[in-house]
């Protein structure tokens, strides 16, 4: 597998209003830059498998299938950004890209940047379940057969270090409303508000920087997933930054500060979610086409079939493609065999990073890559 050495961002942000359009964003309040630099930035990320096309036998070839194809975003500090699209659009994909978890048949090329240094397969590998952290959307991810507090304090190095552990679990448990008496428990003992916290629990181990919540309220109405969400709100609060991927826009606008539209394997339009007051504040069609579409805007549709509200790509509005927006972007994250790169890492202090990783790799098996 080749590699990128990581490096200090070395096109750094300039100083520049929180409020102004760069990199393919706009802000919302909570936008902000420590040292002129976005604590997540994901620049022409894309994303194919390799498989064999149908043909006779002994002439079958390989063929490269495109998932996610010149998809850029960011995410500031302390601030929660939804990444919305259809369900199996492959959102999950970008998930995986930013914790260095890959399948062996995957090719994956772009830059990703976290807290302001370049990263590769193996760096972001060994940053995951500690500075980047995952709250999967199953709960089916914790192990069946281990109490929950020994699944959330992780594999302790010493006695030392399982006491601090233990103290830190207790803390997460006071923080999220779950008895002393929980950490006995075995998962199916367990209601499904109560295992969601675990699971943010085993997130939250490290103290994460950035936390990637993938469809972390299935099956819940909006009033019952706002509430969830403020568990999230909270992290943001407290200065980090939130990812949360979902299909839900209307649970998006409820409770991220900027949302990314994701359509056909990239990210069409990233800005704040004030600008969904009103179609004229949005770039692309297919922004507008949602806002349309929202219940309080009578699930409106074009009568040709088409986007409504859309703006003529002759008027001279929309933005670039963002597939061309990056001139130059050929850094690799990775290429050939990333599996390789799945396991590298201390597995010490790595809270339920080893589940998350079992998790994600089960669900790749299963749902054959694209998601």
């Amino acid at each position: 597998m080749d590699s990128v050495t990581p490096t200090v961002h070395s096109a750094g942000h300039g100083p520049h209003d929180n409020d102004s359009f760069h990199h393919h964003h706009s802000h919302g309040p909570a936008s902000i830059h420590p040292g002129h630099h976005h604590l997540l930035t994901v620049e022409d990320l894309s994303v194919s498998f390799r498989s064999y096309s149908d043909g006779r036998f002994f002439e079958t070839a390989q063929v490269e299938t495109q998932v996610i194809s010149g998809l850029s975003l960011s995410v500031h500090e302390g601030e929660i950004l939804a990444v919305v699209g259809a369900s199996g659009a492959g959102k999950t994909l970008l998930a995986d890209a930013i914790l260095g978890l890959f399948e062996p048949n995957a090719t994956v090329r772009g830059r990703i940047w976290f807290d302001g240094q370049l990263q590769d397969a193996s760096s972001l590998a060994r940053l995951r379940g500690r500075a980047i952290a995952l709250v999967p959307q199953s709960v089916e991810s914790l192990d069946p057969l281990m109490k929950v507090g020994r699944q959330v304090e992780g594999q302790p190095q010493g006695r030392a270090d399982a006491a601090k552990r233990r103290l830190r679990r207790q803390q997460l448990f006071a923080r999220y409303d779950l008895d002393e008496s929980v950490a006995s428990l075995y998962p199916h003992q367990l209601s499904g508000g109560m295992a969601r916290r675990v699971l943010l629990c085993c997130a939250l181990m490290e103290d994460p920087k950035l936390v990637v919540a993938d469809e972390p309220t299935p099956g819940l109405d909006l009033p019952l997933a706002l509430k969830a969400m403020e568990d999230f709100r909270f992290l943001a609060q407290q200065g980090t930054g939130v990812l949360l991927i979902t299909h839900d826009i209307e649970l998006a606008l409820k409770t991220a500060d900027r949302v990314a539209v994701f359509k056909d394997g990239t990210v069409v339009e990233e800005t704040s979610v004030e600008s969904f007051a009103s179609p004229q504040q949005l770039r692309h069609p297919f922004s507008r086409a949602l806002w349309h579409a929202l219940p309080e805007h009578d699930f409106a549709v074009a009568e040709d079939g088409g986007l409504p509200g859309a703006m003529s790509a002759d008027s001279g509005q929309l933005p670039a493609p963002m597939a061309s927006a990056i001139a130059g972007a050929g850094a690799l994250v990775n290429e050939t065999t990333p599996g390789d790169a799945a396991g590298t890492g201390d597995a010490a202090g790595a809270g339920c990073a080893a589940a998350q990783d079992e998790m994600v790799r089960k669900g790749d098996r299963e749902k054959g890559g694209a998601r």
